[in-house]
């Protein structure tokens, strides 16, 4: 009877595993097969890629899914990852599981030409090209075989689409906010007036945790803490919580032990879900998206006549600074300035609203 036996084959737990040194370098991984066979032939295969590599310089060709699978295990961090996920096989639904040393721009039109025939606008079409740069880069220049080579020897250029469609952002006013919240189930309700009144990003509502919340020690105001894999900018950001965002929290307090904001004790995991766009339509309010909360906290500081520096710091955009290393009068100073927009009565509203500006005819 043949004993199934080869130098440098052996198994751990039923699975065939290969350890063999081919020009010095040291092959050692799972052949993934309990067939001998089968095994054989993957030592074999993985023999003569190092074989190639260390001769010719040939590498592994690679597939494009292989590269999302790894960039998917690699990135659970990212707040954005089920999103860059998506345009990851978008991209692979059209164009196929070609190898990554096929991708380049000539490849990737019908993609483009899908997307905008679907109607898609184009920073949608550009943020998934940015992806796929992204998962190319690392191919190219950090995931390595076990013979040392790159997963891709070269890096494309891919070129973001101009289509000059840019829909301009558009401003609640005080009486479109209360019209439109008017109609949201409560839940989303609460996370739409702490976005507007914080200008955090969706993800950093749906994710808040009351973990992240710090009581200022002798008052009645609290700040929450970002950390750094949530936010854009990859930093950890302070939110100022104003009196407006400060009635969402106290509404929400109790109702999850981790989570801020959630719906039958689970988290929201998005706010421009259904129930947002049957409100917007219910409010006669077409153009409004949910990142026009953000841009409409945004405009209000400015009419307030908020500094450009502190608006920069409440918006949580990138400045240079270390945003959590406030002094307890920044943070006093920020929670004035946030405060500024708080505006209760209905005639001093009007003074804070932007102004409409009508094209003259001649």
């Amino acid at each position: 009877m043949r004993k199934n036996t080869i130098p440098g084959l052996f198994k751990i737990m039923g699975i065939w595993h290969v350890d063999k040194r081919v020009n010095g370098r040291r092959i050692n991984k799972s052949t993934g097969t309990r067939n001998f066979i089968e095994a054989q032939q993957i030592m074999s295969r993985l023999i003569d890629e190092a074989r190639q590599a260390d001769i010719f310089g040939v590498r592994k060709k690679r597939y494009f899914s292989e590269a999302i699978k790894r960039y998917v295990e690699e990135n659970k961090h990212l707040a954005s990852l089920n999103d860059n996920e998506s345009h990851l096989n978008l991209i692979m639904d059209v164009l196929g599981d070609l190898f990554l040393h096929e991708i380049h721009d000539e490849v990737l039109k019908p993609f483009i030409k899908s997307r905008k025939e679907q109607g898609r606008k184009s920073k949608t079409v550009n943020a998934a090209l940015s992806v796929l740069r992204r998962v190319l880069r690392l191919a190219y220049g950090q995931w390595r075989d076990h013979n040392g080579l790159t997963w891709l020897g070269s890096f494309p250029m891919i070129v973001d689409v101009k289509w000059n469609d840019a829909r301009k952002p558009f401003t609640l006013s005080y009486d479109d906010q209360e019209k439109l919240f008017g109609v949201m189930p409560p839940h989303l309700q609460l996370m739409c007036l702490f976005k507007v009144n914080t200008g955090c990003r969706e993800q950093e509502v749906c994710q808040l945790r009351w973990d992240w919340e710090y009581e200022l020690v002798g008052s009645e105001h609290s700040i929450f803490i970002l950390p750094d894999w949530l936010t854009k900018n990859a930093e950890e950001r302070i939110v100022v919580v104003n009196k407006e965002a400060r009635k969402a929290i106290e509404m929400a307090r109790g109702q999850h032990p981790e989570f801020v904001f959630t719906y039958k004790g689970n988290p929201v995991t998005k706010i421009n879900n259904t129930a947002w766009k049957n409100s917007r339509k219910k409010a006669a309010l077409p153009l409004a998206r949910v990142h026009d909360l953000k841009h409409t906290f945004g405009r209000r500081l400015r009419a307030a006549d908020v500094s450009f520096e502190d608006r920069q710091d409440l918006l949580g955009h990138k400045n240079g600074n270390i945003t959590t290393h406030y002094s307890e009068a920044e943070i006093r100073n920020l929670i004035t300035a946030s405060n500024k927009i708080c505006i209760e009565d209905v005639n001093s509203r009007k003074i804070h609203e932007a102004i409409v500006l009508k094209r003259k005819k001649g």
